[in-house]
């Protein structure tokens, strides 16, 4: 087994259109090695048929995989435009556990200093989380929700050991519920958040061990 001496690939998933356009318009500059936006389509089974489709391609063989997009915050005090970093996801079928959470942190400070950053538990879902749901999972240790994040890390691990983590921005909170996405100013405010976490996520990756075969 000898050290792999090229950059190692970079996967972000997400899920939405919108979000995919937020990912393609913003800052792509500093990436550490191939860097793959891949657009998963709404809900776990679709994340998981899509990164599991992805991550077959020999050319992503060792990547780092993030997933993110937006989520409904769930603890009270939270703000549309709120980040959300992973220290793991859940969901019904296991936990995994996210690496490089405190560079993460770090850097989504650095880049976007007047957004605050929180910390905990991602938990998945097959719908979308509305109302009494919310205090619901909030109990459980969870501060925010999402319908792909845990089915994307889950394909991810299962497939090969590799960095995993999760940031999501938040579109919507116990005080300020959405109802439709860039509609409303906290749709926008989120949209624009997402904009400007790529070099976030490319220092991120760059700091991560590089991978061996």
């Amino acid at each position: 087994m000898t050290p792999q001496t090229g950059p190692s690939p970079l996967l972000i998933a997400c899920a939405l259109g919108i979000e995919h356009l937020a990912l393609r318009t913003g800052d792509r500059g500093g990436a550490g090695g191939p860097v793959t936006v891949l657009r998963t389509g709404m809900g776990p089974r679709a994340a998981e048929r899509s990164v599991d489709r992805v991550l077959a391609d020999p050319g992503l063989d060792g990547a780092a995989v993030l997933a993110t997009g937006f989520c409904a915050g769930l603890a009270p005090g939270m703000h549309p435009g709120d980040l959300v970093v992973a220290e793991e996801t859940r969901d019904p079928r296991g936990t995994v556990a996210c690496v490089g959470t405190d560079r993460l942190v770090k850097e989504l400070a650095r880049a976007l200093p007047r957004r605050t950053v929180h910390t905990g538990p991602l938990t998945g879902s097959d719908h979308v989380v509305r109302g009494p749901e919310r205090a619901d999972l909030l109990a459980t240790g969870a501060i925010a929700v999402d319908m792909e994040s845990a089915a994307t890390l889950l394909s991810a691990v299962r497939t090969a050991a590799r960095p995993v983590a999760a940031v999501r921005v938040v579109v919507d909170a116990p005080e300020h519920e959405l109802v439709r996405i860039g509609t409303v100013r906290g749709g926008i405010s989120a949209f624009r958040v997402l904009r400007s976490v790529l070099p976030a996520f490319f220092e991120w990756h760059r700091s991560l061990p590089l991978p061996r075969r």
